[in-house]
C-alpha cells in the first residue's frame, strides 16, 4: 500500500508527464519504410500528424505507417493527407490506411480522369485510383502553387507548411531571393511527361528549421525553384527527391538549398542512383546522407551502413526520425532500431 507520500510522488510524475506530453514544442519527422515508395509523418508540436504519401497498395506499407504513427508517435488519425502526386507508390496505400485510421483533410492535386502519364489506355490506371477516390475522409481539398497547409499553432512557435509548387507552377513570391550565380552553369533535360514533374512540392518551417520535401520532382522543374533567382533559399534538411534516382535531383537544387542533412527514402533495389550519390556527396553543406535501405543491386552507391536503416533486403521495416525543439540550436535524426542517434546546428 502506498504511504500519503508516495502517492505524492506518483501523482507528481504523472502530471509533470502530462505537461510534458501536451506542452512540449517538439516537431518531429519519420521516414517510414514503404520499400521505395513513399511515405514520410510529420508530427506537429500540437499534435497534428501530417503524412506526405501513403506509399504501395495492400496492407504491408498501410500497416507500417499505422504502426509508426500509433505506437511510435502517439497519434490517434491522420489529420492531413498530402499526396505529391499520382504513382501507384506515393498514393497506393492510402485507402488500406484509412481502413486502419481516421482521416482528416486530404490534400492534391485533383484526381485525373486518365492516366497522368499519358498512356493512351487508361483502364489500368483508373482501376488502381478508384479506392484513393472511394476512401472516406473529412474534406478533399485540391493545392496550388503558394497554397499553405493550416496547422495549429503551439503558443508563439511559428509553423508553417506551404506549397511551393503544384502541376508545373511555381510560387514566385520574391521575398528575400536574390539572382542565383549557380543558375549559369546547369543544363535542361529532355522535358518529363509524366506525373512526377507535377509534384506537389512542400516547405515545412518551424521557427528556424526547414525541411524540403520535393515528392518525385524531376530535372527541369527543380531547376526552375531556384533559377534565375533562388525562391527557397537554404534549408536544414533535404529529402532526396525521386527516391534518389537520376532523373531528378538536379545539382542546382541540390547546391542552391544547401541542406546539412539529406535522407533517401528509397528501396533495396530503387533509387540512391549513382549520379545523385555523388551530387549529394559533392555539395559542400552536406554532413550525412541518410537511407531507407541499403541499395543492393551491382556497383551501388550507398551512404555509410551506420546511417541506413535497412542494410538487408529482406527488413524489418526500420524508420528513421528527426526531432527538433526550438529552445535548442539543433536537431537530432536517429534509427531507433540501430541504437543511432546524431545531432546537427540549424543554419
Amino acid at each position: 500500500m502506498f504511504t500519503t507520500l508516495g502517492r505524492l510522488l506518483i501523482a507528481s510524475v504523472y502530471f509533470s508527464f502530462l505537461a510534458f506530453t501536451f506542452a512540449s514544442d517538439t516537431l518531429s519527422i519519420y521516414w517510414i519504410d514503404s520499400e521505395g515508395g513513399g511515405s514520410t509523418l510529420v508530427v506537429t508540436p500540437a499534435h497534428e500528424s501530417i503524412l506526405i504519401d501513403s506509399g504501395n497498395p495492400g496492407m504491408r506499407d498501410a500497416r507500417r505507417i499505422h504502426q509508426v504513427l500509433t505506437a511510435v508517435a502517439g497519434e490517434k488519425q491522420i489529420d492531413h493527407l498530402i499526396t505529391t502526386h499520382f504513382h501507384i507508390d506515393h498514393f497506393g496505400g492510402a485507402a488500406e490506411l484509412a481502413s486502419l485510421v481516421p482521416v482528416g483533410q486530404v490534400y492534391d492535386n485533383g484526381v485525373p480522369t486518365r492516366d497522368p502519364d499519358r498512356n493512351p489506355d487508361s483502364s489500368g490506371f483508373l482501376a488502381r485510383i478508384k479506392p484513393y477516390i472511394d476512401f472516406p475522409a473529412e474534406k478533399r481539398h485540391v493545392v496550388k502553387a503558394g497554397d499553405t497547409v493550416p496547422l495549429k499553432q503551439q503558443g508563439s512557435k511559428h509553423l508553417s507548411l506551404t506549397v511551393l509548387a503544384a502541376q508545373q507552377k511555381i510560387f514566385l513570391h520574391h521575398v528575400g531571393s536574390v539572382t542565383n550565380t549557380l543558375c549559369a552553369s546547369g543544363i535542361e533535360k529532355a522535358s518529363d511527361t509524366s506525373d512526377n514533374a507535377n509534384s506537389i512540392v512542400l516547405l515545412l518551417r518551424y521557427e528556424k528549421f526547414r525541411f524540403f520535401d520535393g515528392g518525385d520532382l524531376t530535372w527541369n522543374i527543380e531547376r526552375q525553384l531556384v533559377c534565375p533567382e533562388n525562391q527557397i533559399g537554404e534549408v536544414d534538411v533535404f529529402q532526396v527527391n525521386h527516391h534518389g534516382l537520376d532523373l531528378s535531383n538536379n545539382p542546382l537544387l541540390i547546391r542552391s538549398l544547401a541542406p546539412t542533412v539529406a535522407v533517401l527514402n528509397n528501396g533495396p533495389r530503387k533509387g540512391a542512383e549513382k549520379n545523385t550519390m555523388e551530387t549529394l556527396r559533392a555539395t559542400p553543406s552536406i554532413q550525412a546522407i541518410y537511407q531507407l535501405h541499403k541499395n543492393l543491386r551491382e556497383g551501388a552507391h550507398n551512404a555509410s551502413d551506420h546511417l541506413i536503416a535497412n542494410v538487408g533486403e529482406q527488413c524489418t521495416a526500420n524508420y528513421i526520425k528527426l526531432s527538433f525543439d526550438p529552445a535548442n540550436d539543433s536537431y537530432s535524426i536517429s534509427i531507433p532500431a540501430r541504437q543511432f542517434l546524431k545531432s546537427y546546428k540549424i543554419k
